[in-house]
């Protein structure tokens, strides 16, 4: 660069860059911007000053401005490739991907042997799904040079979002191996851990990610994605509160907070976060699935659709999951065309996803020789190359799919493959399960009872639909939520997030018994409740909370919500249990996924459920058997209308033709008119049981 001008102090262009640029590294930021301020007043425009004051201004955390410089110096003739380098990397973390890949393209025409741009290039494509093209960057990155850590991480990222999880590991490993302290290459591989199901070992990777760069923000984002996925989510967001200290307003910790918030049913916080997230960053396609994600809990379903078709349209990587969860909320809506019409869009975009091929394998009854068995066999015969999740689901989805086709053999060898690899994944202990639920029985005398009930926050409107899963649960919803009267609003987390409140349970019934304050935190916690289903019952005069694992809650329900009912469904309990261990849960059901402990758990289930029957009146508590509404439909409806204090009303023969969204395993079944098919149906896969019937003490057939 040419120029006679010269800046105060008699100093010329070059000397006072020089001088800026080494107070910039020596930590003197204030001496450094004078000294480019100084340099662009002598000359307007000076792209090195330009660069420099974009540096500082991206340290600062003022995005905005950081572009601006940098797009301003990369303007200048003979501006260095190096800058385009930088602005494509700026671009990149305001979420502006096209931008960022014509800046980083630009950069290494300019230079081709520039290894940060090359790095650039593939980290904007892979961030923007085009995954092939990032890993051909990022592998000649790493041929340019090979002992840089950072190379062999972001190929690592490339490598995982295609789904070649060992070559990811690999790529992480031999990272840390050039540089143990590489705190970005430890938040990775605790992301990729965790999707493994290796929660100890990816904790401790998050964490000492942390320990080593207390402001990388994927690193806080992935311990609380590690303790969601072991439904610790009290330490999830404790994990996010941190991050929020120095970033309060970063997008992704906002998605995060989002999510992470509805886990634990405050499912208007986080909607209200993620439109934050959403107003902030409008081109962040994970910000608008999680938006999609809230909109969906709320019953919202055109919104949330719109925001899915934002989710996949826009550039990043959950593309597929919001093709997938765009599909499936269409299934839950009952409108199955328009579903398979979006599974069909799904799989043009992404033909071997197992995400679709699982899910779409729910609303479609297989026939021999049907392509997708073949594309599911391809997907597990991959092994470790595929996420373990992926794996998971397609076995399940290949379970049901024998099952369709009368092959039991294959489609329990699928099912037990699924099941195991679930079972793996978590933490779960079916004694001390086991010696709890004795404890709530314990608990429940029908003295403490007496002298605890109707003390809490009476209502009238709760309707709680109770028993084990698959047991017939969502077809008594569908049906009482047909009379006009009566909300449906599925499988709500709001009764135990509103007894956690109070403390420990059962512990913190004896604690409230004789407590002076007892009334005051019965109400309360009613009041709690009472808080989190309202705005759900659209103005009805019944809302139907059909969360069956609150049985283990059933005798505490009278004493919150005095005026509340409970209806008990019950199922043989073999066709519950084979029924529970053919699916593949979207919620918690860690009892599920192992013959032995399924029918231990249903054991216990059955005495605790002795026990409300003895305790709770008969105008609190109902039973009814599935097998009796599936030989007499007309019969159970009526008694179960008449129960609740309803006028009787045609619409509940017709539950099939309800349209509510139904966001339960049962989706599909519940959309169809009674069918008998289910009773009994064990006995066809009997000699694939054993465990399962010794649990239970029945004899094979």
């Amino acid at each position: 660069m040419v120029s006679t001008a010269a800046p105060p102090e008699n100093i010329s262009i070059h000397e006072a860059l020089t001088r800026a640029y080494g107070h910039w590294n020596a930590g003197q930021a204030e001496q450094a911007e004078m000294l480019a301020q100084r340099v662009l007043a002598a000359w307007p425009g000076q792209p090195d000053a330009l660069h420099l004051l974009g540096l500082m201004a991206h340290a600062y955390g003022n995005l905005d401005l950081a572009i601006s410089h940098l797009r301003q110096a990369c303007l200048a003739p003979g501006a260095s490739a190096v800058y385009s380098s930088n602005l494509a990397e700026m671009y990149r973390q305001k979420g502006m991907l096209p931008e960022g890949e014509e800046a980083a393209q630009r950069a290494v025409a300019m230079d081709p042997a520039l290894v940060s741009g090359w790095n650039n290039l593939g980290i904007v494509l892979q961030e923007g799904g085009k995954l092939e093209r990032s890993r051909v960057c990022l592998e000649k990155v790493i041929a340019l040079s090979p002992e840089w850590p950072e190379a062999h991480n972001n190929l690592g990222n490339t490598w995982r979002r295609l789904g070649q999880m060992d070559r990811a590991e690999a790529c992480y490993r031999q990272a840390l191996a050039l540089n143990p302290s590489y705190a970005e290459a430890h938040s990775n591989l605790a992301y990729l851990l965790s999707t493994q199901g290796s929660y100890d070992e990816a904790e401790q990777h998050a964490r000492q990610a942390i320990d080593l760069n207390p402001r990388l923000v994927d690193a806080y984002l992935n311990l609380a994605d590690v303790e969601s996925a072991r439904q610790r989510h009290d330490a999830a967001l404790r994990a996010l509160d941190m991050l929020a200290a120095f970033a309060p307003e970063h997008p992704a910790a906002l998605t995060a907070r989002a999510k992470a918030l509805r886990q634990i049913a405050h499912i208007e916080e986080a909607l209200a976060i993620a439109r934050h997230a959403v107003a902030l960053a409008p081109r962040n396609a994970e910000a608008h699935y999680t938006l999609a994600l809230a909109l969906q809990d709320l019953g919202l379903t055109d919104e949330a659709l719109d925001a899915y078709g934002q989710a996949a349209t826009l550039p990043g990587t959950v593309a597929e999951a919001a093709l997938v969860g765009r599909a499936t909320l269409l299934i839950e809506a009952g409108r199955q065309k328009e579903a398979l019409a979006a599974f069909e869009q799904a799989l043009a975009r992404f033909p071997d996803s197992a995400q679709a091929l699982a899910a779409r394998a729910e609303v479609r009854t297989f026939s021999r020789g049907d392509p997708d068995i073949g594309k599911l066999e391809a997907y597990v015969a991959e092994g470790e190359r595929r996420p373990l999740v992926g794996r998971i689901a397609a076995h399940f989805a290949l379970g049901k799919a024998y099952l369709d086709i009368k092959d039991a053999e294959h489609a329990f060898r699928h099912l037990e493959a699924g099941n195991r690899g679930k079972r793996a994944s978590f933490h779960y202990d079916g004694e001390q399960v086991g010696r709890w639920m004795e404890d709530i029985a314990t608990v429940f005398t029908p003295e403490r009872y007496g002298r605890l009930a109707s003390l809490g926050q009476l209502s009238t409107l709760p309707v709680f639909i109770i028993g084990m899963p698959r047991s017939g649960t969502t077809l008594i919803e569908q049906i009482l939520s047909s009379h006009p009267q009566v909300a449906g609003a599925g499988e709500l987390s709001a009764l135990r997030l509103s007894i956690d409140e109070i403390g420990d349970f059962p512990d913190c019934v004896v604690a409230l018994d004789g407590e002076p304050g007892a009334e005051a935190r019965l109400r309360r916690c009613g009041q709690a409740y009472l808080a989190r289903v309202a705005p759900l019952a659209g103005g009805r005069s019944l809302l139907i909370d059909k969360m069956p694992g609150n049985f283990l809650y059933a005798g505490m329900i009278p004493l919150i919500v005095p005026g509340a009912r409970i209806v008990h469904v019950r199922r043989d309990p073999v066709d519950t249990c084979v029924s529970c261990y053919t699916k593949l849960f979207a919620g918690h059901q860690p009892f599920a996924y192992d013959l032995a402990e399924l029918g231990a758990f249903y054991r216990h289930y059955e005495r605790l459920m002795a026990h409300w029957r003895e305790l709770l009146p008969r105008d609190v508590f109902i039973e009814t058997e599935y097998e009796a509404v599936v030989d007499d439909l007309e019969s159970e409806a009526r008694r179960l209308i008449g129960w609740l204090g309803l006028p009787w009303d045609d619409a509940c023969l017709n539950f099939h033709h309800n349209r509510r969204v139904v966001r339960t395993a049962s989706v599909n079944q519940v959309r169809q008119p009674i069918y008998r098919t289910s009773k009994g149906r064990w006995r066809a896969y009997a000699r694939y049981l054993d465990p399962l019937l010794e649990a239970l003490g029945v004899e094979a057939p």
